[in-house]
């Protein structure tokens, strides 16, 4: 008769609080340091030792894709599910919304200046490229947003309005979707003047390791 395993143990509390301090730590070294941030750096902030910290992640890949993962599986969902949406232009300006929401509560353009990713956020990044890139260019062509708009010009935007914000102090948490508003008007065609330069290019995308 086979034997029955017993269920996994649930992580005990500390163990699960020592987690997410190093997790609430790297979000921080990381949108400081980019993802080139010390585990020594990581581990002091969190206040743990570096025992801990790789009981909890053998390698710093590995706590990169715990940081990014959620917030990037969330981002790539949002866009995927509106590429079929029917009105291309509240499609990509629901995105940009969730976009700039997410990124009130993480930064993680960091990882948009790496050469290189774990392959699990290397797949997520290359969905994200494509999935946004689709969103621009229905919105495009339906005539929701300019013909001169570029999918470089939509990401280096989509965080925009919480970097404007975050000059005031004190400023109230929606503010932010008043400068949505204003940059979403500034895509559209009316009253649109010649832009004074080409868009960049799109960053290019980070790699897994060889």
């Amino acid at each position: 008769m086979a034997t029955r395993r017993k269920p996994a143990r649930p992580p005990r509390a500390d163990a699960a609080r020592n987690r997410e301090l190093i997790l609430a730590a790297a979000e921080v070294e990381f949108a400081t340091r980019g993802a080139s941030a010390a585990v020594a750096d990581i581990t002091r902030r969190a206040g743990v030792a570096k025992g801990t910290f790789f009981r909890h992640f053998a390698t710093k890949d590995d706590l990169i894709t715990a940081v990014v993962e959620p917030h990037m599986v969330a981002l790539v969902t949002v866009a995927e599910e509106r590429l079929i949406a029917d009105d291309p232009g509240a499609a990509l300006l629901e995105f940009l919304t969730v976009a700039a929401a997410r990124r009130q509560q993480q930064d993680i353009s960091f990882l948009f200046r790496v050469d290189v990713a774990p392959p699990a956020v290397v797949e997520l990044v290359d969905r994200f490229y494509g999935a946004l890139s689709g969103l621009v260019e229905r919105a495009r062509t339906s005539g929701a947003v300019r013909a001169d708009v570029t999918t470089a010009d939509v990401m280096l935007l989509m965080c925009a309005p919480i970097h404007v914000v975050e000059y005031l102090p004190d400023a109230e948490p929606e503010l932010w979707r008043r400068y949505l508003a204003i940059i979403f008007d500034g895509l559209r065609p009316q009253g649109a003047h010649p832009l004074p330069r080409p868009a960049p290019s799109l960053p290019e995308r980070p790699r897994t390791r060889r």
